[in-house]
């Protein structure tokens, strides 16, 4: 499955970061994505076949949390 995906959007991966997180946010988006562990605050580079195949969902996207900020300052 290829997930579109921007910088500043929430993942859950399938399986979790050593420190026991599942969700990552996306920092990097080129020929790799670059991804934050949302607890620790490692920074892993993931190629995209391989990010594709370990992505379980996109939990956030950082165009839904713009929005919702802008609807609070109006």
């Amino acid at each position: 499955m290829n997930h579109d995906v921007q910088i500043d959007d929430l993942v859950r991966l399938r399986k979790p970061h050593p420190c026991g997180s599942y969700e990552w946010r996306v920092v990097r988006i080129g020929a790799d994505i670059g991804l934050k562990c949302q607890v620790c605050g490692r920074r892993v580079l993931l190629d995209r076949r391989t990010f594709n195949k370990r992505v379980k969902m996109v939990i956030a996207r950082a165009a839904d949390r713009v929005e919702k900020n802008d609807l609070r300052g109006s």
